[in-house]
């Protein structure tokens, strides 16, 4: 059967568009070819250059680790002198994690030695690198306080720690050492009332070591602060929570499964 003119026309047509397009690319590839080929190699060159870059810091890194822990092999086998040495070489090597890590190591060797002024100094790069996280930086600071602290003045060991002590919403995970350090400054001032609020707190700190709490419950006892009520009342709200935690759970089984769970929590 022949075609119809109007179906004629559209294959040709069809042919004209594909010629024409074939005109445009062979045009395109003849002006802009090299450069679009040149473009595809480099785009390929950036992409393995960068993963051999990732490829060489975790190399690094792993060295680093190693490095870093040869030195502490050499502070428990007794050289100092030696783990001073390679701890002096990666904290000039850039990784502020590593750095970190090297100073605060360095600081514990010079506070061994007795040279506690040097100790804090190490200690005062870390609390104020901001390349490091917040909770590192907390640490070095209170450590930088502790060591300091026969040195300075109570208001300025409180204004230092303020800010660890009153975070909230995260508290910091700092908060009792920082506390401590702070309600013996305020003892020191006479605010004795300042200082017993303090050790109360520390008291009623969940997860704390038993040797912080015992201090703080004794402390707090003696500044008129009955932080073993507080800590008592603290403790069976938690037991309660923890009660309706675990009945909430059991109801979304079955029915004997819940009333079992509640029996045996009722006993």
């Amino acid at each position: 059967m022949a075609l119809s003119p109007t179906n004629n026309n559209a294959a040709l047509l069809q042919e004209v568009d594909e010629a024409v397009r074939k005109d445009q690319l062979d045009t395109i590839m003849q002006r802009f070819g090299r450069w679009i080929v040149a473009g595809v190699i480099a785009a390929l060159l950036a992409f393995g250059g960068y993963l051999y870059w990732g490829h060489r810091q975790e190399v690094a890194r792993g060295e680093k680790a190693e490095e870093l822990l040869a030195a502490f092999d050499k502070v428990a086998s007794g050289q100092p002198s030696a783990a001073a040495a390679a701890l002096k070489t990666l904290e000039g090597e850039g990784d502020p994690a590593y750095r970190a890590a090297a100073l605060l190591e360095q600081s514990n060797l010079k506070a061994q030695a007795g040279d506690i002024k040097g100790a804090a100094a190490l200690v005062a790069k870390v609390a104020a690198d901001t390349k490091l996280d917040q909770s590192l930086r907390d640490m070095a600071l209170i450590r930088q306080t502790a060591l300091e602290f026969d040195t300075l003045k109570p208001e300025a060991v409180i204004a230092r720690l303020k800010p660890i002590v009153d975070a909230k919403d995260p508290a910091s995970s700092w908060f009792p050492s920082a506390a401590e350090l702070s309600a013996a400054a305020y003892y020191q001032q006479g605010k004795f009332d300042e200082a017993g609020k303090l050790y109360g707190r520390i008291a009623r700190t969940p997860q704390i070591s038993k040797s912080l709490q015992s201090r703080a419950v004794q402390m707090a006892g003696m500044l008129g602060v009955d932080a073993v009520a507080d800590r008592a009342a603290a403790s069976i709200a938690a037991d309660a929570k923890r009660v309706a935690e675990r009945v909430a759970a059991n109801r979304k089984g079955t029915p004997d499964a819940a009333a079992a769970a509640t029996s045996e929590e009722a006993k």
